[in-house]
């Protein structure tokens, strides 16, 4: 039988997980989320355009921006996958590690997660050109729009099916990224579009406190400070509302794993209550 998720009782879990856990977390978030997006944001400033700047030569700008920025951008996203393990094992493990046992199983997870990531990505990639190759040989616009569409709506869908990767990895110490992501499509068979609208509202909800926020850290930051200064404590207030924003979708993580796993959570051992 499928088990159905009930997002109001996984954000009950999830907010009740952060709250248990809330100094490990602020640690470990300062250093795999906060430190990381912050360094990003200072050393990679977003490029400068001048009024009337042709689109050609925006996306131009940006290309090359993302590409010389590529190696720092490749260590940011490791050390965030592997916050996200670590974190997953705090909120989760009975046996209440201590934070450097936790980090170093964070670790040794993340090859297998970065592996697993991989795969995903070239699967999608592989099979995104395959069907828009085909649709681009009928010649039909209408045909090739459509075949887009539904390639982009099945990339969601199988994202989806594949989102419980880390916290498998993480709860159940499965160290086979071929099996993990066995595990979490058979563990969120029949809920995607569940875990679609809660990530969707979950994902709103950030992005309103976090617009606000940063409205009003911006007029106080232009009437008090400028120039560098700004620029930094601009982007210090972005990465810590990203790293909190984080914390918590590790948390749903571990919520919604947690529902679809059932019993097998239980036998592994599980503090949800």
């Amino acid at each position: 039988m499928t088990v159905r998720l009930d997002s109001s009782l996984a954000w009950k879990t999830a907010t009740r997980l952060v709250a248990t856990n809330r100094d490990v977390l602020i640690a470990i978030a300062g250093v795999f989320f906060l430190l990381p997006s912050l360094a990003f944001s200072v050393f990679v400033p977003e490029p400068q355009m001048a009024p009337g700047t042709p689109p050609g030569e925006m996306m131009e700008k940006i290309a090359d921006m993302w590409t010389a920025s590529m190696p720092l951008l490749i260590v940011v996203t490791l050390l965030q996958m592997a916050g996200t393990v670590t974190m997953l094992i705090v909120m989760t493990d009975r046996a209440r590690p201590m934070v450097g046992q936790a980090i170093r199983r964070g670790f040794l997870a993340l090859g297998p997660y970065v592996l697993a990531q991989i795969m995903v990505g070239a699967a999608l990639g592989m099979g995104f050109l395959v069907l828009v190759s085909a649709a681009a040989l009928t010649g039909q616009q209408a045909i090739g729009a459509i075949v887009i569409i539904g390639a982009f709506i099945a990339m969601i869908w199988c994202s989806l099916r594949m989102a419980l990767v880390a916290p498998v990895l993480a709860i159940e110490a499965e160290r086979n990224p071929v099996q993990a992501l066995k595990r979490s499509w058979a563990l969120t068979k029949g809920n995607s579009g569940r875990m679609l609208a809660f990530f969707m509202l979950a994902g709103l909800l950030f992005a309103v406190v976090y617009g606000l926020a940063m409205m009003l850290v911006g007029v106080v930051l232009v009437l008090t400070t400028d120039g560098g200064i700004q620029q930094v404590l601009t982007a210090a207030v972005s990465s810590t509302l990203t790293a909190g924003a984080l914390v918590y979708f590790v948390a749903i993580l571990a919520a919604v794993y947690r529902q679809l796993a059932g019993d097998t959570a239980d036998e592994i051992g599980d503090i949800f209550g």
